[in-house]
């Protein structure tokens, strides 16, 4: 994939470069092909910002740590060690001396420089650079408190992907999962939510009577729907606010629900319900809470997942003998299998991008977490574990985090994984985890 045209970021930049864009990018620039299977990581120089007082200096170092985790995780770059570099860098307004980072074999060089202001705040320029090229590939200025470097670093490595793969970043997300502790017979099961990286973890959901289960966010990653276990009463869909932390129950439902996820316009929900030992897939409006069921079948309906344009709803059914993935039209009409494979399949969750399905497979005691075309073609499993479930994508449909549990009575984790089935990664969390859900990209 060709380096796509340099966009503006969604960041707040609140002052532009005293300099110019590059006028031409014809010649060959690094880029980075994320649709094939496995590449090389791409080689990357990022010295810590330039910075002249003590409190610039560490906040820098900080930024420095998070934006290389980002990027070396990823998969797609190797960054460079410090120790390495020739050249020391006093300013950003200078060209690099472009021989002294080919000498070293990398291939881009991040400067950066951090100057402390008189109000505290930190005004921040950076810039990517072609090394082989002699050229600016991109840059960005903007200005920020010191105490919100981390999630400003995480842009700035959203900043180098997008500019090098042509791809949204992700780094700038949150994950919410459920927390685990305490033995597997008894475990105490709590809402959480961290940033992508496993840093500033926080209970949601602590000290509450209940269990917490499969955890979704809504489109503007404001509010977070889950499943609510009680040992007295049946099963509730909840609404989290992170704003408020105000929580709300959706009403009284016959029989237990499950799985429950926002529509993408954010104003439905959409979830299985069981009634009279059968079970279906259900849709409330949100503003109504009026809902609709949309199969009505002797079979299982579950699990369902609705395509990003807001047209058609996976879910998984054994109406063919064994749990496969179905796709219908958001309406409930038009219902037809998309997996054929032996075993049992479940969990579907639709791209971001709109043309894969995830999925998990469970066949002959071992589980995968998959990816099969909307209209069943180009099916492939991409881990293989005692126990992999619950897959969630990024926000740009590239990775896939699920958690996985590798042996019976094992500890269960986060891990994700490339959509090319490559760069395998366990997420740190601060207990065991699962049923993680990634959201979208903040704002």
């Amino acid at each position: 994939m060709r380096l796509k045209t340099l966009r503006p970021l969604a960041v707040s930049l609140l002052a532009l470069m005293p300099f110019s864009m590059p006028q031409a990018m014809a010649q060959d620039v690094p880029e980075i092909d994320i649709t094939r299977g496995r590449s090389e990581p791409m080689p990357i120089a990022a010295p810590n910002f330039i910075a002249s007082t003590p409190g610039a200096m560490e906040i820098s170092a900080r930024m420095n740590e998070v934006i290389e985790g980002d990027l070396e995780r990823s998969g797609l770059f190797a960054p460079i060690d410090d120790r390495a570099f020739i050249e020391q860098l006093s300013t950003v307004n200078v060209r690099p001396r472009f021989p002294d980072w080919r000498m070293i074999n990398a291939t881009v060089l991040l400067v950066g420089e951090l100057e402390e202001e008189a109000d505290g705040t930190m005004r921040v320029i950076v810039r990517l650079w072609d090394v082989y090229g002699n050229q600016q590939l991109g840059n960005m200025a903007f200005r920020m408190r010191s105490d919100n470097w981390r999630r400003q670093s995480h842009k700035i490595a959203d900043f180098v992907y997008e500019t090098l793969t042509g791809e949204e970043g992700y780094f700038d997300t949150r994950i919410v999962f459920v927390g685990e502790s305490g033995p597997k017979v008894d475990r105490k099961k709590q809402l959480m939510i961290m940033d992508q990286d496993g840093a500033n973890p926080s209970v949601l959901t602590d000290g509450l009577g209940y269990q917490a289960l499969t955890p979704r966010f809504s489109p503007t990653s404001q509010q977070i729907t889950y499943l609510a276990l009680f040992d007295d009463k049946p099963a509730q869909v909840y609404l989290y606010s992170l704003e408020t932390t105000a929580q709300e129950a959706l009403g009284s439902f016959r029989g237990m629900t499950f799985s429950p996820r926002f529509t993408p316009d954010g104003n439905g929900l959409l979830f299985s319900i069981e009634e009279n030992g059968n079970t279906e897939v259900a849709k409330m409006d949100l503003p109504t809470r009026r809902i609709t069921k949309l199969t009505n079948n002797p079979a299982i309906d579950t699990s369902p997942s609705m395509s990003p344009d807001g047209s058609q709803i996976a879910f998984a059914s054994d109406r063919g003998g064994s749990q496969q993935i179905y796709v219908m039209n958001a309406d409930g009409t038009n219902q037809r299998r998309i997996t054929f494979g032996d075993g049992i399949y479940g969990t579907p969750v639709w791209s971001p991008r709109g043309d894969l399905v995830a999925f998990t497979r469970q066949y002959k005691s071992r589980f995968y977490i998959g990816v099969v075309g909307t209209d069943g073609s180009n099916e492939r499993l991409l881990t293989e574990s005692y126990l992999d479930e619950g897959p969630t994508w990024s926000p740009n449909g590239r990775v896939i985090m699920f958690f996985r549990e590798d042996r019976p009575g094992g500890p269960v984790g986060l891990y994700s994984v490339d959509l090319t089935g490559q760069n395998l990664r366990k997420v740190p969390t601060p207990v065991e985890a699962s049923d993680p859900a990634w959201s979208p990209p903040l704002k």
